[in-house]
């Protein structure tokens, strides 16, 4: 495999020069290899085809219109005195024909210097091959850049999943899928925003940087303000300032944008995600239920025109009613051994979990309660396929919710699976500043026992609702894995343009 990768690098290297050569040849005939953009395409390869895919060769040629159309090189068949070069732009793909006799002499001398990868502008009238395909007869031919490096081969380029991630501008030119993924990205964030907007929701931005990380259980990234010589953490959630907007009198707010979390990288974990998290005043977490499932609902509409999608190979629909439950009954359903008083039973579940590969995650600190959320992370979250609904978490592990009015223990809180993955966490806001105020404490006894993702005391939020937030509901949800499931990717690297990645020289060295 290396060896490989060698004579690869080393073909690139030579090719490279062969092509800098060619570069100062055409600069020495007066073509200038990185021209200012004065040839301005006026339609694309889709518009080509649309325009003239139902016209046979006699129509055309009654046709008087010429076009200017650029994009990158993907294949050259030369016949000598002329031929054809397959161009590419950000919408497909159209061919140019070249002929000696229809171009200048400068131009067919540069025609003879082209490589696939240079950007070139051609201007021509549309007519029909041959063999009944579609062309641009070439009348003017422009180089608009040359490329320098050859494109990948079809191993390099469509294979190896390393260079795919790493050099995502060659997996994008080499690969269709891969383009029609981000655009599907764009379009589900699109649709999303629009969809909030709609209801009357205010799009802001809150800060990146915090003085203290919350909002979240989760472990920072801290950097250095060297103006204020102080600490920052990157935010792992924007949820503690969107409420203080709630304080001030907006009442329904939403940011679409990126948290940091500094955790594992793997399938379906990024370090650096899209997180798009709304409040709204005077409602519950069970509102946000209807409002999730119509906004899922109208985005898989959107984008892929019916409410199921293929995920790995299973069919998932987003039409309503979706599965509610909670906790301990998604439990109870999927770990056998186990009954409802068991769940209330510290013993009985560590008896149950010390049986388990996942022993070690049950803390010697942790109550019934959080024991039973071990074993539903580990044993019951992987079976949640279709999009449910799983509510009533423990208050521990849930300091920012309101608990229920008639359980001390249990909040109003939902996290939304698909697929075996979360995708979104909701719940009614805490809003009662001394209960909040209780549980930072309680928190802050984890973080300062080593616990790094509990949460801190952040007074000055506790402050702002000590003047009053209006009783509120609260909602996450994770962009990355909702693209994955409307595309059918199996990695989230697969949807992120530019994945965290080990630098190169690392990589290099574990192959």
């Amino acid at each position: 495999m290396q060896e490989q990768q060698d004579k690869h690098d080393s073909k690139n290297f030579d090719e490279r020069l062969v092509r800098i050569e060619k570069m100062n040849k055409l600069a020495g005939e007066g073509i200038k290899p990185f021209p200012r953009s004065d040839f301005k395409p006026d339609i694309s390869a889709q518009k080509l085809l649309e325009r003239y895919q139902n016209m046979d060769s006699e129509k055309l040629a009654d046709l008087d219109g010429v076009h200017k159309y650029c994009g990158r090189i993907m294949m050259i068949r030369d016949f000598g005195k002329g031929g054809f070069v397959l161009i590419a732009d950000q919408t497909g793909r159209f061919q140019g024909f070249i002929s000696k006799k229809d171009i200048t002499e400068t131009e067919f001398n540069l025609y003879k210097q082209l490589d696939i990868g240079d950007f070139i502008g051609i201007q021509g009238k549309c007519f029909r091959t041959r063999s009944g395909d579609l062309a641009l007869h070439v009348v003017k031919l422009v180089l608009m850049a040359k490329a320098l490096r050859s494109l990948p081969e079809k191993y390099h380029g469509l294979t190896d999943v390393e260079a795919r991630y790493r050099q995502r501008y060659l997996d994008l030119i080499m690969n269709p899928e891969s383009r029609d993924v981000f655009k599907k990205r764009s379009m589900i964030i699109n649709r999303f925003r629009n969809f909030l907007v709609e209801r009357g929701f205010l799009e802001v931005e809150t800060p990146m940087m915090h003085q203290l990380p919350g909002g979240a259980a989760a472990r920072p990234f801290i950097t250095h303000h060297n103006t204020l010589d102080m600490a920052l953490y990157m935010r792992i959630a924007p949820e503690l300032y969107l409420k203080r907007l709630l304080v001030g009198g907006f009442e329904k707010v939403f940011e679409l944008n990126r948290n940091f979390r500094n955790e594992g990288i793997s399938t379906f974990h990024n370090p650096e995600f899209t997180m798009m998290e709304l409040y709204q005043a005077y409602a519950t977490y069970q509102d946000l239920v209807e409002l999730l499932q119509d906004a899922f609902f109208d985005i898989a509409m959107h984008v892929n025109g019916t409410e199921r999608v293929m995920f790995q190979d299973r069919e998932i629909s987003f039409k309503k009613p979706w599965k509610i439950m909670p906790v301990s009954e998604a439990v109870l359903i999927n770990c056998k051994g186990l009954s409802q008083s068991d769940l209330d039973n510290e013993k009985s579940l560590r008896d149950y979990i010390s049986k388990k590969s996942y022993a070690d995650a049950a803390d010697k600190n942790m109550n019934a309660r959080e024991l039973m959320m071990v074993i539903f992370e580990e044993e019951v979250e992987s079976k949640l396929i279709d999009p449910t609904f799983v509510t009533h978490y423990p208050v521990e592990i849930s300091p920012l919710a309101r608990r229920f009015d008639d359980s001390q223990y249990l909040t109003e809180r939902f996290e939304l699976f698909i697929a075996g993955k979360e995708l979104a966490n909701a719940f009614t806001e805490l809003n009662d500043p001394i209960d909040q105020m209780n549980r930072f404490t309680e928190q802050m006894k984890k973080y300062e026992k080593g616990d790094h993702e509990a949460h801190v005391v952040d007074e000055e939020y506790i402050t702002a609702l000590e003047h009053g937030m209006p009783p509120a509901a609260g909602l996450g949800v994770g962009i990355d894995r909702l693209v994955m499931i409307l595309t059918n990717s199996a990695s989230i690297r697969d949807v992120i343009l530019f994945p965290q990645l080990r630098s190169k020289k690392e990589a290099d060295t574990q192959k």
